[in-house]
């Protein structure tokens, strides 16, 4: 038909003088000849078979067909392991990129077996994608990767995976620009960014260096700047890429008061006294985020959050004064603590507690307690205001009345106590700790008559005033593994006894700690304890009141308190002065660890330490590690044991022994 048409159109068109060619047409043969041959015969289709009756019959009606599967149709068991292959890996060690492949490999966490072939191609595609982001992510941007399954000669249900890496040429920084309103001081953004041209360019360092500028700015007084959509422009002649980061500081602010919302637990007033800025000073997010966790440490919250406001009212140096909205969520003010311990000497000891920690806002707490056991009894009461009036200062009211029962001394007491403190909690650890005190207690006591050769009851009235001061440069209150600690305490002290006179005396107490990590898992740790009373004689100081020295948190090995003097009747009579000495392997795997000791210890009856005549304890501990701290068990026996020493001495605690 094409050609019929191309014809008529020539028939009717004009002749073409460069189209005619008389010696080509007279080439052609004539049109008769290309005619089909004529037909002489009739054509007789092909005879065809006879109808099967059966097809010709009317099909069934669906319903009579039975749609319920075989019970014994057997099924392939889809998890059925039927190819296991082995991972090769080319490219990817020279540019330190296998050991972070093999981590994210598709191929590598099948456990290298499918079900089969399929399973294993669609795999090696999932890890060619991953190289190549892999190779992205450092800079071979214009990286291949390819795969190669082949089945293992002579074993069946074998194959290798291949997977090749071709990383190209790396391409590095080029210009690096920071846009967007200038700050104060200039350039902030781009010094806090800190890339370099001719650096590679790396994913993760890029992303790092923006979150950079996300953290530092709002440190420098910029609360609300954002960091936009990064742009490289890569030149894949030069290999090199140009980098520009949007930054919108916003507006320069300095702080300015306090707004709440939610289920207010603190006003205003309290906030502004557990924060360390002042209103006017510049903003800085790290002091957001000290007065936030400042908030998490009173316990009273289920959900607090600190964040800043714009309020459009200018600040100084042309700054913008934002408040800081303190959203909050009260949380259970109430709670019940209970623990237990036991030691050669001290016997079962169970202490239980009620607590109310905001019972009288802000932050006035109620807590009441007891003490159960085999060897003392008691109770307590305690009224505690944390934050009074200034960050981390707590003042302290309590009132105990015990009965402890002794080896050294028995004694029924009644005590009455205040003080002033800074002291960490397990929550908030302090660097600087002290405490400045006033006590008075009416104890009556046994106390051994040297004239008479036997113990007397007397009743004693103390007033006392302890001091104390330390220092914490340990990484963990209750579980140090690095640093060191400090401690002095100093109780000036007035006792009158009854049927004897006034006497004046100062007790002194000096303790240090050290903690050397010697491997990741292995913690020497030391202690020393020196301790002395000065301006009385042993004789005249209430028997509680001395100076004692064996225990599970003394010198183990021996029962509590029974190192130093004795009575006629083997019976400890303390002394005025004391020496301590520790030291510990602490071993941990996992959650478990195993702690040998050696400890060595002295009472004396004079007042300053001899560091003479020393007993030493030896043992072993078990440590099981919580969240809250160590739980503890050691076992010790004393070295040259004499008459009276155990053979061994156990004890139980939370924490570790110092």
């Amino acid at each position: 038909m094409i050609l019929g048409v191309s014809a008529a159109a020539s028939a009717q068109a004009p002749a073409d003088p460069q189209l005619d060619d008389p010696a080509f047409d007279s080439a052609l043969p004539p049109l008769e000849a290309t005619a089909a041959p004529a037909v002489t015969e009739p054509i007789v289709p092909p005879e065809t078979a006879p109808a099967d009756p059966e097809l010709a019959a009317p099909l069934p009606p669906l319903g009579s067909f039975d749609v319920v599967p075989q019970a014994n149709a057997a099924v392939a068991d889809a998890a059925s392991v039927d190819i296991r292959y082995a991972v090769t890996v080319v490219g990817l060690k020279q540019i330190g990129l296998e050991s972070q492949f093999r981590a994210l490999s598709a191929l590598v966490e099948g456990g290298k077996k499918a079900s089969n072939a399929a399973q294993v191609a669609a795999r090696a595609e999932e890890d060619v994608k991953l190289i190549e982001r892999l190779l992205r992510s450092e800079g071979y941007y214009d990286g291949v990767a390819t795969s190669v399954v082949d089945p293992l000669p002579d074993r069946p249900g074998r194959v290798a995976v291949t997977l090749t890496a071709t990383p190209g040429d790396r391409y590095a920084l080029g210009a690096i620009t920071v846009s967007g309103a200038e700050t104060v001081p200039p350039r902030l953004s781009y010094r806090a960014l800190d890339l370099k041209a001719g650096e590679p360019i790396v994913a993760a360092k890029i992303e790092t260096a923006e979150a950079s500028v996300a953290l530092r700015l709002p440190e420098q007084g910029y609360p609300f700047a954002t960091v936009g959509a990064r742009d490289v422009l890569l030149d894949q002649a030069t290999h090199v890429g140009d980098y520009t980061l949007p930054v919108d500081p916003g507006p320069r602010a300095t702080f300015g008061g306090y707004q709440v919302a939610g289920d207010p637990v603190f006003g205003v007033d309290h906030i502004a006294i557990l924060s360390r800025f002042d209103p006017g000073e510049l903003y800085d997010s790290r002091q957001v985020d000290d007065l936030r966790q400042a908030l998490v440490g009173t316990s009273l919250f289920s959900t607090v959050s600190v964040e800043p406001v714009r309020t459009g009212k200018p600040g100084p140096d042309g700054t913008e004064a934002v408040d800081l909205l303190v959203r909050q969520t009260k949380g259970p003010w109430r709670s019940l603590a209970a623990s237990a311990g036991y030691g050669t000497g001290e016997g079962i000891k169970l202490q239980g507690s009620w607590t109310n920690r905001n019972l009288f806002p802000p932050e006035g707490a109620l807590s009441l307690g007891a003490i159960a056991g085999t060897q003392q009894q008691g109770v307590n009461a305690t009224f505690r205001r944390s934050n009074a009036g200034l960050r981390d200062r707590t003042f302290q009211l309590a009132a105990d009345v015990a009965r402890q029962d002794f080896a050294a001394y028995n004694a029924q007491t009644i005590s009455l106590s205040g003080s002033v403190s800074r002291q960490s909690t397990p929550i908030w650890q302090k660097r600087w700790a002290y405490s400045v005190g006033g006590e008075i207690i009416a104890t009556r006591e046994t106390r051994f008559e040297t004239a008479v050769a036997d113990r007397q009851k007397s009743t004693y009235f103390i007033a006392a005033i302890p001091l104390q001061l330390g220092y914490d440069a340990s990484d963990s209150l209750l579980d140090p593994t690095s640093g060191f600690r400090v401690t002095a305490r100093l109780s000036p002290e007035a006792q009158k006894r009854s049927g004897g006179g006034f006497a004046g005396y100062a007790r002194t107490l000096v303790e240090g700690s050290t903690y050397y990590p010697a491997m990741e898992s292995l913690v020497i740790a030391g202690r020393v304890r020196l301790g002395s009373i000065q301006g009385v004689g042993r004789d005249d100081i209430a028997p509680s009141r001395r100076l004692y020295s064996g225990g599970g948190g003394s010198v183990r090995g021996f029962g509590y308190q029974e190192l130093g003097p004795r009575d006629l009747n083997g019976d400890p009579l303390g002394g005025r002065s004391v020496n301590e000495f520790a030291i510990e392997a602490r071993y941990r795997f996992g959650n478990f660890g195993v702690v040998p000791f050696v400890d060595a210890g002295q009472v004396y009856e004079g007042t300053m330490p001899k560091f003479s005549g020393l007993r030493y304890g030896a043992g072993i501990g078990g440590r099981y590690y919580t969240n809250f701290g160590p739980l503890r068990v050691d076992i010790a026996t004393p070295l040259s044991r004499q008459p009276g020493d155990p053979k061994v001495a156990l004890y139980f605690s939370i924490g570790q022994a110092f």
